[in-house]
């Protein structure tokens, strides 16, 4: 008898699993404006499946430099059953080593427009979104986190919610680094291209109560100095945010852990627009 009932619990837990499934999609998207295709990995609650699909929300997770569209889901592998648990559809397109603007000197490097137009429209058109503003968040690790908060501040009409974790949110202390110049060109002699082209400087764009904001870093993070003057350029400018910072560096592990936090963030942004 408790043999049966065994293989019976064993047997109802194999079909809530079943039921509980979010779907990864490895998808390649069409660029108009670069003429290529980019590689986008969707992560898909049960929720927004069949015919009694639900809208969800949907967060934009932007990968860092020397990443791709598979980097977020190595770094999380429980992002499916978070999907599941809240609801949430996670989009992760490979922005190269963009840095995730429009290049003004490369002009096959148009991310910017490609994250925050293009791949917007694939995925609503595509998939079970909230199709607004209210139902849409971006956040990204290391360059990742600068093009988060670039294309939000930019775009505040495509995104409700913005984050950045262990974010190089200023450029110009790194001109050297990441194979920026071959997106702005030297940093001597590009200086005020440069300036135009760090998310530091995209504040101006924005008024307190037009995104709701979180980001973090690493109390060792070469990237701890920049993000904490972002957070006083945004006190400054009496913009509300969550700024944290907390013991760790520039790797996996302080990622695996600092995403559930943003996570949470945009989850009760979500909530509060219902």
């Amino acid at each position: 008898m408790k043999k049966e009932f065994f293989l019976a619990g064993m047997l109802l837990c194999l079909v809530v699993l079943s039921v509980q499934a979010a779907r990864v999609d490895t998808v390649m998207v069409k660029s108009r404006s670069m003429d290529k295709e980019v590689q986008v990995v969707y992560v898909v609650p049960d929720k927004a499946e069949g015919d009694r699909a639900q809208a969800c929300p949907v967060v934009y997770l932007l990968h860092g430099y020397g990443g791709n569209a598979k980097t977020w889901i190595n770094i999380k592998p429980q992002l499916p059953s978070i999907a599941d648990e809240k609801g949430i559809i996670f989009v992760c397109p490979d922005g190269k080593n963009s840095w995730y603007w429009d290049s003004p000197v490369n002009s096959s490097y148009r991310y910017e427009t490609f994250v925050s137009s293009e791949l917007i429209a694939y995925t609503d058109s595509h998939y079970k979104t909230i199709a607004a503003p209210q139902g849409r968040a971006i956040t990204g690790l290391s360059m990742g986190g600068h093009g988060a908060l670039w294309n939000a501040f930019r775009h505040k009409d495509v995104f409700g919610a913005a984050g950045s974790t262990s974010g190089g949110v200023d450029i110009r202390p790194f001109p050297l680094n990441w194979q920026m110049n071959k997106q702005l060109g030297e940093y001597a002699a590009n200086r005020k291209r440069w300036d135009e082209h760090t998310a530091i400087n995209q504040i101006d764009k924005i008024e307190n109560g037009d995104l709701a904001i979180i980001f973090d870093c690493g109390e060792s993070d070469f990237f701890l100095e920049v993000n904490k003057e972002l957070h006083q350029r945004l006190l400054g400018r009496g913009i509300d945010h969550d700024f944290i910072t907390r013991p760790g560096t520039h790797n996996n592990i302080y990622w695996n852990n600092s995403i559930d936090y943003q996570i949470l963030f945009f989850e009760k942004f979500f909530g509060k627009q219902k």
